[in-house]
Protein backbone atom coordinates (compact mmCIF):
# COMPACT_ATOMS: atom_id res chain seq x y z
CA UNK A 1 0.00 0.00 0.00
CA UNK A 2 1.43 3.29 -1.03
CA UNK A 3 0.82 6.91 -0.22
CA UNK A 4 -2.42 8.31 -1.49
CA UNK A 5 -2.13 10.17 -4.80
CA UNK A 6 -3.92 13.49 -4.98
CA UNK A 7 -7.57 13.15 -5.95
CA UNK A 8 -7.83 9.38 -5.37
CA UNK A 9 -10.71 8.12 -3.23
CA UNK A 10 -9.80 7.72 0.42
CA UNK A 11 -12.71 5.42 1.24
CA UNK A 12 -14.10 2.06 0.29
CA UNK A 13 -17.26 2.23 -1.79
CA UNK A 14 -20.67 2.15 -0.19
CA UNK A 15 -21.33 -1.48 -1.09
CA UNK A 16 -18.01 -2.64 0.39
CA UNK A 17 -18.63 -0.66 3.58
CA UNK A 18 -22.18 -1.99 3.91
CA UNK A 19 -21.06 -5.60 3.38
CA UNK A 20 -18.25 -5.12 5.93
CA UNK A 21 -20.51 -3.79 8.69
CA UNK A 22 -23.38 -6.19 7.98
CA UNK A 23 -20.92 -9.08 8.18
CA UNK A 24 -19.39 -7.77 11.41
CA UNK A 25 -22.79 -7.39 13.07
CA UNK A 26 -24.03 -10.80 11.90
CA UNK A 27 -20.84 -12.54 13.09
CA UNK A 28 -21.10 -10.89 16.51
CA UNK A 29 -24.80 -11.72 16.95
CA UNK A 30 -24.24 -15.28 15.70
CA UNK A 31 -21.45 -15.67 18.27
CA UNK A 32 -23.69 -14.36 21.06
CA UNK A 33 -26.51 -16.75 20.13
CA UNK A 34 -24.25 -19.74 19.50
CA UNK A 35 -25.57 -22.42 21.86
CA UNK A 36 -22.12 -24.06 22.17
CA UNK A 37 -21.28 -27.16 24.12
CA UNK A 38 -22.19 -30.78 23.66
CA UNK A 39 -24.45 -32.05 20.90
CA UNK A 40 -27.15 -32.75 23.52
CA UNK A 41 -26.98 -29.13 24.71
CA UNK A 42 -26.89 -27.60 21.23
CA UNK A 43 -29.90 -29.61 20.04
CA UNK A 44 -31.89 -29.42 23.28
CA UNK A 45 -35.40 -27.96 23.25
CA UNK A 46 -34.22 -25.20 25.61
CA UNK A 47 -31.66 -24.02 23.02
CA UNK A 48 -33.87 -24.40 19.92
CA UNK A 49 -34.36 -20.66 19.30
CA UNK A 50 -30.68 -19.84 19.85
CA UNK A 51 -29.52 -22.67 17.59
CA UNK A 52 -31.95 -21.78 14.81
CA UNK A 53 -30.99 -18.09 14.95
CA UNK A 54 -27.28 -18.96 15.11
CA UNK A 55 -27.57 -21.24 12.06
CA UNK A 56 -29.57 -18.68 10.08
CA UNK A 57 -27.07 -15.94 10.86
CA UNK A 58 -24.10 -18.20 10.11
CA UNK A 59 -25.48 -19.33 6.76
CA UNK A 60 -26.29 -15.72 5.91
CA UNK A 61 -22.69 -14.74 6.71
CA UNK A 62 -21.52 -17.60 4.48
CA UNK A 63 -23.62 -16.31 1.55
CA UNK A 64 -22.63 -12.69 2.13
CA UNK A 65 -18.98 -13.75 2.23
CA UNK A 66 -19.21 -14.95 -1.38
CA UNK A 67 -20.69 -11.58 -2.36
CA UNK A 68 -17.99 -9.76 -0.36
CA UNK A 69 -15.21 -11.72 -1.97
CA UNK A 70 -16.58 -11.15 -5.47
CA UNK A 71 -17.04 -7.45 -4.73
CA UNK A 72 -13.54 -7.20 -3.25
CA UNK A 73 -12.04 -8.80 -6.36
CA UNK A 74 -13.93 -6.45 -8.67
CA UNK A 75 -13.61 -3.15 -6.80
CA UNK A 76 -10.29 -1.46 -6.12
CA UNK A 77 -9.56 -0.76 -2.48
CA UNK A 78 -8.52 2.79 -1.74
CA UNK A 79 -4.83 3.49 -1.44
CA UNK A 80 -3.96 3.83 2.19
CA UNK A 81 -1.38 6.05 3.82
CA UNK A 82 2.23 4.91 3.85
CA UNK A 83 2.92 2.47 6.66
CA UNK A 84 5.90 0.49 7.85
CA UNK A 85 6.32 -2.79 5.97
CA UNK A 86 5.37 -4.86 9.03
CA UNK A 87 2.05 -3.01 9.35
CA UNK A 88 1.21 -3.63 5.72
CA UNK A 89 2.09 -7.31 6.13
CA UNK A 90 0.07 -7.58 9.37
CA UNK A 91 -2.90 -5.83 7.77
CA UNK A 92 -2.93 -8.18 4.80
CA UNK A 93 -2.44 -11.24 7.01
CA UNK A 94 -5.32 -10.30 9.30
CA UNK A 95 -7.65 -9.42 6.41
CA UNK A 96 -6.77 -12.64 4.59
CA UNK A 97 -7.27 -14.68 7.75
CA UNK A 98 -10.64 -13.06 8.37
CA UNK A 99 -11.76 -13.95 4.85
CA UNK A 100 -10.60 -17.55 5.33
CA UNK A 101 -12.49 -17.73 8.63
CA UNK A 102 -15.65 -16.24 7.08
CA UNK A 103 -15.76 -19.38 4.94
CA UNK A 104 -14.21 -21.94 7.32
CA UNK A 105 -16.47 -21.20 10.29
CA UNK A 106 -19.75 -21.84 8.44
CA UNK A 107 -18.31 -24.74 6.44
CA UNK A 108 -17.26 -26.59 9.60
CA UNK A 109 -20.71 -25.97 11.05
CA UNK A 110 -22.52 -27.19 7.95
CA UNK A 111 -20.41 -30.30 7.56
CA UNK A 112 -20.38 -31.00 11.31
CA UNK A 113 -24.15 -30.79 11.62
CA UNK A 114 -24.81 -32.86 8.51
CA UNK A 115 -22.28 -35.51 9.46
CA UNK A 116 -23.98 -35.75 12.86
CA UNK A 117 -27.28 -36.23 11.03
CA UNK A 118 -28.84 -32.84 11.78
CA UNK A 119 -30.61 -30.51 9.38
CA UNK A 120 -29.66 -26.84 9.27
CA UNK A 121 -32.01 -23.92 9.71
CA UNK A 122 -31.96 -21.02 7.30
CA UNK A 123 -34.60 -18.32 7.17
CA UNK A 124 -37.10 -20.52 8.98
CA UNK A 125 -36.70 -23.59 6.78
CA UNK A 126 -34.65 -26.70 7.31
CA UNK A 127 -31.92 -27.93 4.96
CA UNK A 128 -31.60 -31.69 5.29
CA UNK A 129 -28.11 -33.24 5.22
CA UNK A 130 -26.61 -33.58 1.74
CA UNK A 131 -24.00 -36.09 2.91
CA UNK A 132 -24.04 -39.38 4.76
CA UNK A 133 -23.68 -39.61 8.49
CA UNK A 134 -20.30 -40.01 10.17
CA UNK A 135 -21.00 -38.98 13.73
CA UNK A 136 -17.42 -38.97 15.05
CA UNK A 137 -16.18 -36.82 12.17
CA UNK A 138 -19.17 -34.50 12.57
CA UNK A 139 -18.46 -34.09 16.29
CA UNK A 140 -14.81 -33.30 15.54
CA UNK A 141 -15.84 -30.68 12.97
CA UNK A 142 -18.34 -29.20 15.42
CA UNK A 143 -15.52 -28.81 17.94
CA UNK A 144 -13.29 -27.19 15.30
CA UNK A 145 -16.20 -24.89 14.46
CA UNK A 146 -16.23 -23.70 18.06
CA UNK A 147 -12.49 -22.99 18.02
CA UNK A 148 -12.74 -21.16 14.71
CA UNK A 149 -15.72 -19.17 15.99
CA UNK A 150 -13.60 -18.00 18.93
CA UNK A 151 -10.69 -17.27 16.57
CA UNK A 152 -12.76 -15.07 14.25
CA UNK A 153 -13.96 -13.00 17.18
CA UNK A 154 -10.43 -12.56 18.58
CA UNK A 155 -9.07 -11.68 15.16
CA UNK A 156 -11.92 -9.25 14.48
CA UNK A 157 -11.20 -7.67 17.86
CA UNK A 158 -7.53 -7.28 16.92
CA UNK A 159 -8.65 -5.79 13.60
CA UNK A 160 -10.85 -3.28 15.46
CA UNK A 161 -8.05 -2.34 17.89
CA UNK A 162 -5.71 -1.76 14.93
CA UNK A 163 -8.33 0.45 13.28
CA UNK A 164 -8.67 2.47 16.49
CA UNK A 165 -4.88 2.77 16.70
CA UNK A 166 -4.80 4.13 13.17
CA UNK A 167 -7.57 6.59 14.01
CA UNK A 168 -6.43 7.91 17.37
CA UNK A 169 -2.64 7.46 17.28
CA UNK A 170 -1.57 7.60 13.63
CA UNK A 171 -4.53 9.78 12.54
CA UNK A 172 -4.13 8.45 9.01
CA UNK A 173 -7.69 7.90 7.81
CA UNK A 174 -7.59 4.08 7.78
CA UNK A 175 -10.66 3.77 10.02
CA UNK A 176 -12.52 6.53 8.16
CA UNK A 177 -12.03 4.60 4.93
CA UNK A 178 -14.47 1.93 6.17
CA UNK A 179 -16.85 3.94 8.36
CA UNK A 180 -20.48 4.16 7.23
CA UNK A 181 -21.85 7.45 5.97
CA UNK A 182 -20.56 10.05 3.61
CA UNK A 183 -17.27 10.62 5.41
Amino acid sequence: MTSLPLGEARRYGGVARALHWITAILVLVAFIYGPGGSEERVYSAAREFDRRLHETLGLTVFCISFVRLAWRLSEHAPSLPAMPRWMTFASRAVQGSLYVLLFAVPLTAILGAWLEGHALTWLGGDIAPWIGESHALGAALAEIHGWLGDAILWLAGLHAVAALYHHFVRRDGVLRSMLPGRG
